[in-house]
């Protein structure tokens, strides 16, 4: 089987979903890769969810790419008396670094880095925003803060710091267990929240190393000064739009969007756009046209893959919000205006002969009519160029590796063959005719477009490229 569609959609797994019978729901609904995320569940349930994942892989005969999303360093205040205190615009507040429980007069923030790196005019943000504290006079214990948008501070709120860089890793010590934890598993890629540095990643990628995929996710003001490094060091790039969307001005969030989907195009680095994206149909069972609209503009972007928290993790209608996704998708990939929006922002081809010869297998295929592009690839990367490119016809990744085949599961109109290596240029040509046969994506007398690297086998020497016919 494989899906009418180019972007992918990433489904995260919870309560609603977990169950095997939902999960294979959700898989023929539509979901190409699925998220764990480990802000929430503890590690056992995490390994029923994969386990029932790799035997639904198994039955279906297709790879599926499965996502550890990490929680990664959360600021909090801490208990206040009665649970809740009630501070208006122009009152001035005392924060303090203690665990003990506070009050309107010593409200607690047990976090020494916030202290550490905080500065007059530096902005505090408390409950995605609700309440914006301005920052008066620093210390090493406590600081005053201005009240600037007043209401209500509960116990254990979030705290974002759009205008300060905190001296803080992106993996707590809770973190490093879910991460070795998620290894051993064998997840397929892994999601580092609040990046903030390309350092970020390089700390990540040194415990990480090959075993999977590292995802950054683009959720601080910070990471926007460092995103070409940080998108040159990572697999793939997720543009976290909640907390983007508190920690710099809400108006901005398009625009940035936009920004960051055409560079990781740039880049052929996979790019998943997040948050909110059907969030009325965790209670509905219809979103609203603006979420609608919503997904199709990252559709026109060039989104390699669109994302559903809340709609399939704890919502009342997991596999109906899958099934509207699908479809807007589609419908979007179908519009007269699909192609020559996603061709008017095509990134330049770098001036390598890799990435000259994958651009030229889609304008080739699209020339001659061929019915897809067959991509032999050992680490994704010829697939990936090819679909830099966004082609409009079927992407055919075949890889030795069936890690890279899951991997590839985010990739836009990738749809991925495990199959055994070949080695010699006839056994390639008859691996290609012979899978865009049988997996249904041409027919006898129609042409192929074949791309791949000589020697067989090595990583990131996309140099041949073959018209073939299906003869039978």
């Amino acid at each position: 089987m494989h899906r009418q569609r180019r972007a992918k959609i990433i489904a995260t797994v919870g309560p609603a979903s977990s169950s095997p019978d939902t999960l294979k729901s959700l898989f023929l609904a539509g979901v190409d890769t699925f998220r764990l995320n480990f802000s929430h569940g503890a590690q056992a349930d995490h390994a029923k969810v994969f386990a029932a994942i790799r035997e639904l892989e198994e039955a279906v005969a297709r790879p599926i790419g499965i996502l550890q999303d990490l929680q990664g360093p959360k600021i909090r205040i801490g208990a206040v008396r009665d649970g809740r205190i009630q501070v208006e615009a122009g009152e001035e507040l005392r924060f303090v670094r203690t665990e003990a429980e506070g009050d309107a007069s010593a409200i607690p923030l047990n976090h020494p880095e916030v202290f550490a790196a905080i500065a007059p005019g530096h902005d505090l943000l408390i409950d995605d925003g609700k309440v914006r504290v301005r920052v008066i006079s620093p210390g090493t214990d406590e600081f005053t803060a201005k009240v600037v948008v007043g209401g209500p501070i509960t116990n254990r709120k979030g705290v974002n710091l759009p205008g300060t860089v905190l001296a803080l890793s992106p993996l707590t010590a809770k973190d490093r267990a879910d991460l070795e934890f998620g290894l051993k598993l064998g997840v397929d890629w892994v999601a580092l929240s609040f990046v903030q540095r390309a350092s970020d990643i390089i700390e990540a990628r040194g415990l990480i190393g090959s075993r999977a995929g590292v995802m950054s996710k683009i959720e601080k003001p910070a990471a926007l000064d460092e995103i070409d490094d940080i998108i040159r060091l990572s697999d793939a790039v997720m543009v976290a739009r909640g907390d983007l969307g508190v920690e710099i001005p809400q108006e901005d969030v398009p625009g940035r969007q936009k920004e960051l989907v055409r560079a990781c195009r740039l880049a052929a680095k996979p790019v998943v756009v997040a948050t909110q994206m059907l969030e009325s149909m965790t209670n509905a069972p219809t979103p609203t046209r603006a979420e609608a609209s919503d997904v199709a503009t990252a559709i026109y972007d060039g989104a390699d893959a669109v994302m559903l928290s809340a709609e399939t993790a704890s919502g009342k209608y997991p596999v109906e919000a899958v099934e509207i996704m699908d479809r807007i998708i589609r419908s979007t990939e179908s519009h007269a205006l699909y192609q020559s929006l996603v061709r008017a922002t095509h990134p330049e081809v770098e001036d390598s002969p890799p990435h000259a010869v994958a651009a030229a297998a889609a304008e080739l295929a699209r020339a001659i009519g061929a019915k897809c592009i067959v991509g032999f690839t050992s680490s994704g990367t010829t697939a990936a160029r090819i679909a830099r490119k966004r082609p409009g016809l079927p992407i055919l990744a075949i890889t030795p590796d069936l890690a890279v085949a899951r991997r590839m599961g985010l990739l836009w109109g990738a749809h991925c063959v495990h199959s055994a290596d070949v080695t010699s240029y006839e056994e390639m040509v008859a691996t290609a005719v012979g899978t865009a046969a049988r997996e249904g994506l041409a027919r006898q007398g129609q042409y192929i477009v074949i791309v791949s690297g000589i020697p067989f086998g090595q990583a990131g020497t996309t140099n041949n490229l073959r018209v073939a016919q299906i003869t039978a």
